[in-house]
């Protein structure tokens, strides 16, 4: 839809999008190109970016392919690298906010505290940290689940008297050489930072809670040549795209509970092991006791040439305590420490925390999500009339693009107000059905239970009562497919102040009907 079509309601329904990264960024571009102009970003920071402002640790970059986290209609012909590193992402970030425009529509420094849904006017009521308060039509939150930092209540940890802090928070201009440095977890940014800073530190000890599946990173520089071609044939950078696409959708293969693509991804991740550490003792340290995928897997070149050098040492017991002077582990173990670096990733089930949402009739969003979150297709809340999330519960991918599920969340926001602005209402308002809900989350479940994520181990991807959250259940294509799709009288429209079915009351109720225990 362009400004020749869209119907006055559209260009003047006021839009408050939460967070200025890659969520909210394309949020903004998809509604402003389908003619919404009363478009606000509220961004916390002094700058856009959101986690690739914030993760600046050295060795920060994505695991998903350049040309693929990044947005299919902002395209950059000349990546660096086939897998991007942090300032280069971030540099993409700003140029595709001053291609489309975006800048005059963010606020900085500003931190949403609450909002709350005000059913007589049909108005969303946000109220800002420091004071001021701002009113809207829709509240779109795209505040991602990588923003707070999680470090595990270890009894001493105020007591260190070196330096601590969490990768996510990492000082500027911090020199390591020469120094002991504690690093406490293994995933995904432990696995990009240590073997940049291991050679230049005194002695580094990796305290492992478990260790991670490796996959092998195809890792290289773009030649001039490939870039020239991107340049010059659009149609070339899109096929290229495609193919990385199709390439990744296959690996959700590896995530089924008792497949064969596991199997095999298995036996070859333990032989590059083998390959790799010569050491008995730490290859059995190294060795995964779990299923591959139910956690993160990770992709590394040089973990393993890292941890077997002179001066790292890994360490396999549980931490007990933490002195002024360094770690104390399970077996009695004492290691002292200059640094410790918590590498123990983020907060990831506490979805829109610590912002207070209430809907319909004063709800809060947290207490309808008691036992963890779920929404319906992953973007829109029973009870929650006019608000929608990107990157909301279960739209998570361990195999693909998290910037694909953007786009596709995006453009079925946009389909929705356009629906909702051409209702012809004086104040409208739309509420999903809790039983569309409901029946969504039972069905989204059961395909949960038949993945890997099911399996026993702990992870981010769920709650620590073992329900799955973050993570969606199948392709991303698939994905697509059911949201281009999906109806939207799965949706109740209304007048604000009209009655519009038993709202989150009712899907609280169904719900918990049909918790999974």
């Amino acid at each position: 839809m362009n400004d020749r079509t869209v119907t006055p309601r559209a260009r003047d329904m006021r839009v408050i999008i939460v967070g200025a990264g890659f969520g909210g960024l394309c949020m903004a571009i998809r509604l402003r190109q389908a003619g919404f102009k009363a478009v606000t970003i509220l961004e916390k920071g002094e700058a856009l970016g959101g986690t690739w402002r914030r993760n600046t640790y050295p060795g920060a970059g994505c695991d998903v392919p350049s040309h693929l986290y990044s947005f299919s209609f902002a395209l950059k012909p000349d990546w660096s690298r086939t897998y991007a590193r942090q300032p280069e992402i971030l540099a993409y970030m700003e140029e595709t906010a001053d291609r489309f425009g975006l800048r005059p529509l963010i606020r900085f420094g500003t931190k949403v505290e609450a909002a709350a849904f005000d059913d007589q006017q049909g108005l969303w009521t946000i109220d800002l940290t420091g004071g001021g308060r701002l009113e809207a039509e829709v509240l779109i939150s795209a505040v991602g689940q990588l923003d707070r930092p999680a470090v595990p209540e270890i009894p001493g940890r105020d007591s260190f008297a070196g330096l601590q802090f969490h990768s996510a928070r990492w000082p500027a201009g911090l020199d390591l050489g020469g120094r002991r440095v504690g690093v406490v977890g293994n995933g995904s940014s432990a696995v990009q930072f240590i073997p940049e800073i291991a050679p230049a530190a005194g002695h580094l000890t990796l305290f492992q809670r478990s260790p991670a599946w490796i996959a092998p990173k195809p890792d290289r520089a773009y030649t001039e040549a490939e870039i020239m071609r991107f340049r010059r044939y659009p149609a070339a950078l899109r096929l290229h795209r495609l193919g990385i696409f199709l390439s990744l959708e296959k690996n959700f293969l590896v995530f089924g509970r008792n497949g064969f693509a596991r199997r095999r991804f298995e036996r070859q991740a333990l032989a590059s092991l083998a390959d790799r550490v010569a050491d008995p003792m730490l290859r059995r340290r190294l060795t995964p006791d779990y299923p591959a995928g139910c956690k993160r897997i990770v992709l590394s070149n040089d973990w393993y040439d890292t941890l077997v050098r002179p001066g790292v040492e890994v360490v396999a017991r549980r931490i007990t305590r933490i002195t002024p002077e360094g770690v104390e582990t399970a077996d009695g173990g004492r290691h002292a420490l200059d640094v410790l670096i918590w590498a123990t990733g983020f907060r990831t089930t506490e979805f829109l925390m610590p912002m207070r949402i209430s809907g319909r009739g004063g709800i809060d969003l947290h207490e309808a999500w008691t036992g963890g979150a779920e929404a319906h297709r992953g973007v829109a809340v029973a009870g929650f009339p006019n608000f929608f999330m990107l990157f909301g519960p279960n739209t998570s991918l361990g195999h693909n693009s998290i910037i694909f599920m953007h786009e596709v969340q995006a453009d079925y926001v946009v389909r929705c107000l356009q629906r909702l602005a051409g209702e012809g209402r004086s104040r409208p308002v739309m509420d999903v059905r809790p039983e569309a809900m409901g029946g969504y989350n039972r069905k989204l479940r059961a395909a949960l239970d038949r993945t890997v994520w099911a399996a026993g181990c702990n992870s981010w991807y769920k709650t620590g009562e073992g329900r799955i959250t973050a993570q969606w259940s199948s392709f991303a294509s698939r994905y697509w497919w059911d949201m281009r799709g999906a109806p939207l009288d799965e949706y109740l429209f209304a007048d604000a102040g009209e009655a519009t079915g038993p709202g989150i009351a009712g899907a609280i109720i169904d719900r918990r009907e049909h918790a999974v225990t």
